[in-house]
């Protein structure tokens, strides 16, 4: 069975909603994130964060999840981490890293991202209604023609451009990120999971 990696980015976060605290907003996002990846099976949980931001890993970690420390938050930084890590990094087969700021994500996107690589050396999750990607996968190896990634920015055509054959990537499933006030529409009460964030956004009066 290929070994395979799932990292939570947990970059920076420009945004929270009024009447809550940045620092809470930005730790319940990563716990909720974090929290998620601990419940998938096949895989080994992991997050990567500068060394400015190890607090906020220490806040939110599971026993046995591997933190990568990072130069910089970007998705070259943690597949170079998750590669070149003596624990074992150089021994996974396949690697995801995903935005930190989609609480409500479900495993089953995160699987969908995984199943093309039995066919196809890299996959992408478009972000539900906004620029960037939710998350990429891939197998390892990291393919040379795969360009730098902005998880913010990343559109997955310009991905696909830069691959030898349009096939060699595929795009999964959509999801959103919370990255402004319109995306907490999209939060879904009904979704087991996102206690956190949940309880956060209760707490000032918003549905969820």
């Amino acid at each position: 069975m290929a070994r395979r990696v799932v990292v939570a980015l947990l970059g920076p976060v420009a945004w929270a909603p009024p009447g809550i605290d940045p620092v809470a907003w930005r730790t319940a996002l990563a716990d909720d994130v974090v929290d998620l990846l601990t419940t998938l099976n096949g895989v080994d949980p992991a997050v990567a964060v500068t060394s400015a931001d190890r607090w906020l890993a220490d806040a939110v970690l599971w026993p046995g999840t591997t933190v990568y420390e990072v130069p910089e938050p970007t998705v070259d930084a943690v597949l170079a981490a998750v590669v070149g890590d003596g624990r074992g990094g150089g021994g996974y087969d396949q690697a995801v890293v995903i935005a930190g700021d989609a609480p409500d994500l479900p495993g089953l996107i995160i699987g969908k991202l995984l199943r093309p690589l039995t066919s196809r050396p890299v996959a992408v999750a478009p972000a539900e209604g906004s620029v960037g990607l939710l998350g990429l996968a891939m197998r390892l190896p990291v393919p040379e023609w795969l360009p730098a990634v902005d998880l913010d920015t990343a559109r997955p055509a310009a991905v696909r451009a830069a691959a030898p054959r349009p096939g060699d990537l595929a795009v999964t499933s959509a999801w959103h990120r919370l990255r402004g006030p319109a995306d907490l529409a999209r939060l879904n009460p009904a979704l087991d999971g996102w206690d956190t964030t949940r309880a956060l956004l209760a707490g000032v009066g918003r549905p969820g």
